[in-house]
């Protein structure tokens, strides 16, 4: 989608010439705003920079866009082509065609990259190969982007990733979707809209009918990893067990829960332990739990004291039931999902970032 109105696209395209005017050894001038090529019935570019870089004269021919992912770049790379066939040979200048965007996803820049298209955005990356000029500048996306992608990884939006990559061998339709995530169609349909820019997405069918496969899992789940540290994690609370040996305690957890009633699943090492061991020992069990009365009183049954120290109990605090879906119960105690257990060791200390890599490939294959 194109810039609109062509004041903020002017901007971006003036923030460019000032990024490169700070470059060593690099002059820009802007020359046109008016498109530079027209080629038949197809629209020019939106601007034409000249470009000196080490005594080497290049001509840019701008495409400025607002957001570009992955799925874009096949049309910008169509389009660059298409132009090409239009530009000026043997003037002794080099024409390039450049695209200009307020945010570039990761994914959709290395591509970019892989492709050799020239790009900048508006968080100061830039990429620009070039007969005698090679310039490169690697930046965080910007804040715009970054948060737009971390709202997709947190909150109802993270239950739609989850259903997606525990059952990614199968088809949904946005309401069968929706109701195995426990969110609304529109939530689902967001979700949806988004991955399919990442190209994560498969679909088959039109209107209602139509229905969408994860083709990507690795990489969804990749990116989920990437984003834990831009995600508060939820609120942890510490508690001592007296007098349970540590092989005990799981179940003796397990049966005060179930006897108040209370959602829980075990995760993090226990967790793991019961699907791919891999310690010798878990000293402390973590526990995500529904909050409320009865987790309250299930917690008082098992004598727990609050402590800093010293904790064979934590439990991480549930506010809905969405947090606890795909739990699965495995020899009379509720584990989290394979998918949750992973997500959740990368979140720990000590060994349980390396647990988490035994556990993914053992458990989750992708």
């Amino acid at each position: 989608m194109m810039l609109d109105p062509p004041l903020i696209e002017r901007q971006l395209i003036a923030r460019f010439v000032d990024a490169l005017r700070e470059l060593p050894e690099v002059d820009a001038d802007l020359e046109h705003w008016e498109p530079a090529i027209k080629h038949g019935d197809r629209r020019g570019h939106d601007a034409q920079v000249d470009l000196r870089v080490a005594g080497k004269s290049f001509v840019l021919l701008i495409e400025a866009k607002k957001t570009v992912f992955p799925r874009d770049v096949r049309q910008v790379i169509w389009q660059f082509r298409e132009a090409s066939h239009g530009l000026p040979k043997g003037q002794g200048e080099e024409h390039l065609s450049l695209l200009v965007a307020e945010s570039i996803s990761p994914g959709a820049k290395e591509l970019l990259r892989s492709e050799r298209v020239v790009y900048y955005d508006s968080g100061g990356s830039l990429f620009l190969p070039a007969p005698g000029a090679y310039l490169y500048i690697d930046r965080p996306p910007p804040k715009t982007l970054a948060k737009s992608v971390r709202a997709l990884f947190s909150g109802r939006c993270a239950q739609v990733l989850h259903a997606l990559l525990v059952q990614h061998r199968d088809w949904f339709g946005v309401t069968e979707l929706a109701q195995q995530a426990m969110v609304s169609p529109a939530t689902a349909s967001q979700v949806l809209t988004e991955l399919e820019r990442f190209d994560w997405l498969v679909s088959r069918g039109q209107g209602p009918s139509k229905e969408r496969h994860l083709r990507e899992p690795a990489a969804l789940l990749d990116a989920w990893a990437k984003q834990l540290a831009s995600i508060q994690a939820p609120t942890l609370r510490r508690y001592y067990v007296p007098a349970t040996k540590a092989d005990t305690l799981p179940m003796r957890i397990g049966e005060a829960f179930d006897a108040h009633d209370v959602q829980y699943a075990v995760s993090h090492e226990a967790a793991a332990q019961r699907y791919a061991p891999f310690l010798s020992r878990v000293s402390q069990k973590r526990t995500r739990v529904l909050i409320g009365a009865n987790a309250d009183a299930a917690i008082g049954d098992l004598g727990a004291r609050f402590v800093n120290e010293g904790a064979n109990l934590a439990v991480i605090e549930a506010k809905s039931p969405g947090e606890l879906l795909f739990s699965e119960k495995v020899g009379g105690l509720w584990l989290a999902s394979p998918i949750q257990i992973y997500l959740d060791l990368l979140r720990g200390e000590g060994r349980s970032k390396e647990m988490a890599e035994h556990f993914r490939k053992e458990r989750i294959g992708f």
